[in-house]
């Protein structure tokens, strides 16, 4: 299996993938696919949408081994969530 180099800052990644899901991505995307994960390469602007970071990875890398990949979950405002689901509040 090849290394996987990321050729641009972290900042630099996140900036340019979404502003192309914000330019191009998400009007194609969000009216079904809630909760889902897009996967963008922020180099050509190739995407994949699947439930999950490695499925929509492996297939976005099917198509283009050298992709600098960005991930966004459809809806939300983080990929991965942390911690606990809900805050219950005690009387």
């Amino acid at each position: 299996m090849a290394i996987h180099q990321r050729r641009y800052p972290k900042q630099e990644l996140a900036r340019r993938g979404k502003e192309l899901y914000e330019s191009q991505i998400r009007q194609h995307v969000e009216p079904n696919n809630f909760g889902k994960v897009v996967a963008i390469d922020i180099e050509t602007g190739a995407f994949e949408v699947a439930d999950d970071t490695l499925v929509a990875s492996d297939r976005l890398l099917e198509r283009n081994p050298d992709a600098q990949t960005w991930f966004i979950r459809i809806g939300h405002r983080g990929v991965h969530r942390f911690g606990r689901r809900g805050v219950s509040e005690k009387a």
